[in-house]
Parts: C-alpha cells; sequence; structure tokens
C-alpha cells in the first residue's frame, strides 16, 4: 500500500520528505541525504516492468507497475508530481493500492520564482506552464524510455485533483504552515501518518522536534553545499545549480515582476481566495 507525498514541482515536496524520512526512517530525528531513498518517485524507471515507449502507453502503466512494486499490506511512502485526474483515458492510483496521501500546496506567485530557477525558464514561460492544464513532466531517457512520464495538468487541477477525492484518505497542507505554525503541522502529519498506519503509538516529541530542526530550510542548504544533492539540476551552461535555493526567503511582494503578479492574481484569482492567499497589488 502506499501512502503518496504529492505536490505540483516546487511546493516543498523534498522539505516535506525529508522530515518524514527523518522521524520514520532514523533513529533520533537526525536528518541525512541518504534518508530519501526511503522515499523515491513514482511513476520512474525504477519502478517499471519494462521499457515505454510512448505518453499513452506510460498512463496505462501506471496502475499495473504500482501493483507489481507496492501492493500487499507493506506501506510504502512515495513521492509524486502526478495529477489524479485521468490522462488518455488513463486513472493514476486507484484506492486498492493508495493508503492515503500528504499533498503540499503552495502560493503560485513564489512558486512560479522557484520554476524560473530549477528549470531555467523566464517568468513568461513559467507563467504558460502553470495555467496549462495539458501540461506534463517527462524527463526521457537517452534510448526513449517514457517510465518516467508524469502528468501535470495546469497549476490549479492539480492541487484540486488531489484535495477533492474521495478514493482515498488526504492531508491538505500550505507550504507557508512549514515555516508559520511549524510544530503543529508536522505533528498533524504524524498523527495522519500514524493513523493510516494504525499506529496508535504516542508521538515521540523529542524525535519530533529533532527531525524538525534537523530538517530547517538552511540546514539543508548548508547540507547540499557541503555534501552535494543528487536531485539538483544543471543550468544549459552546464553550472549546477542549488536546489535549495531562497526557501521561505522566496517573498513574491520584493521579487515578482508586476505583469507576472497581474496575470496570476487575475488569472488564479479564486484559486487564491480559496486556499486564503491574499490578493493584492
Amino acid at each position: 500500500m502506499i501512502i503518496w507525498i504529492a505536490s505540483y514541482p516546487k511546493s516543498g515536496n523534498t522539505y516535506l520528505r525529508s522530515f518524514i524520512s527523518s522521524y520514520y526512517f532514523s533513529k533520533k530525528g537526525k536528518f541525512d541525504f541518504d534518508l530519501l531513498l526511503n522515499i523515491l518517485q513514482f511513476p520512474s524507471i525504477k519502478f517499471s516492468k519494462k521499457k515505454i515507449n510512448s505518453e499513452q502507453e506510460a498512463s496505462q502503466s501506471w496502475i499495473y507497475n504500482q501493483q507489481q512494486f507496492f501492493s500487499g499490506e507493506k506501506v510504502h511512502f512515495i513521492k509524486t508530481h502526478s495529477n489524479l485526474n485521468e490522462y488518455k483515458g488513463n486513472s493514476f492510483t486507484t484506492e486498492n493500492l493508495s493508503l492515503g496521501g500528504i499533498y503540499i500546496v503552495r502560493d503560485p506567485r513564489n512558486l512560479i520564482t522557484s520554476m524560473t530557477h530549477h528549470y531555467s525558464l523566464n517568468y513568461d514561460q513559467a507563467y504558460s506552464k502553470i495555467i496549462n492544464k495539458n501540461q506534463t513532466l517527462l524527463e526521457k531517457s537517452t534510448d526513449g524510455d517514457y517510465s518516467n512520464f508524469t502528468f501535470l495538468g495546469s497549476w490549479s487541477s492539480h492541487y484540486k485533483s488531489w484535495k477533492n477525492t474521495n478514493d482515498f484518505k488526504t492531508l491538505f497542507i500550505k507550504y507557508e504552515d512549514l515555516e508559520n505554525n511549524k510544530f503543529d503541522t508536522f505533528k498533524k502529519i504524524v498523527n495522519f501518518i500514524n493513523t493510516l498506519k494504525k499506529n496508535d503509538k504516542i508521538i515521540n516529541e523529542k524525535k519530533l522536534i529533532n527531525s524538525i530542526n534537523s530538517t530547517n530550510f538552511s540546514n539543508l542548504k548548508n547540507k547540499e553545499e557541503n555534501e552535494g544533492f543528487e536531485e539538483s539540476v544543471y543550468s544549459k551552461s552546464g553550472e549546477k545549480k542549488r536546489f535549495f535555493n531562497l526557501g521561505f526567503n522566496n517573498r513574491w511582494q520584493k521579487i515578482l515582476p508586476k505583469n507576472i503578479l497581474n496575470k496570476l492574481n487575475n488569472t488564479l484569482q479564486n484559486e487564491l481566495n480559496e486556499l486564503g492567499y491574499e490578493v493584492n497589488e
């Protein structure tokens, strides 16, 4: 069975995985990058039984591959950026395979800045991706394998597909709460996971605090600078980019160009209001 750690890209998924792996896969809550190997990504070549030759074939293989790798009583924490809506008539997962999910959403006006840095995009390109209902994410291998193919859809449809699902229990959290209400939010996450796993043990608050402190954004950033991080990407010029870049210092009020801010506020006004993000100039 799967507990999904889900998000639109650049929304705090790795930060959340770092905390969860620290709490559940270390003895005392001390984080190390190797712990992230306990929460791998799907779809991926690692979790595919054969070479996949097209997007259509990829979507047809999602549930089959989950059945091959994640069926049974054992609980697997799995990262995904997939939209839960159907793609080319195929569902991403089923209630028989999914024990539950934790979805982290982030203010798109901060998310877009992280996208421009990580994917080497300008703001107009990043904006086009956020609103594209057909947007996909493909890290195709050199031999043309589509096993990593992920359907994103628009940012709006992405978070709504997870927030509104009735197929399994989903904890919906905001990235900003990991800064403004850190202890209570992470405690809520542990309680949710323990409930899914039918684990009635009392939360180890000392380990919880250690996990929060050891995955503090500045600590993660320092670890990347000192040790490197395999999920870092390279710019078009071949320069390695920091994965942990601005974090909570990414403030759209100070960074975002006025024309892009106006576009996002106008296009996503309903979603911003629904999520409690202030729409102001």
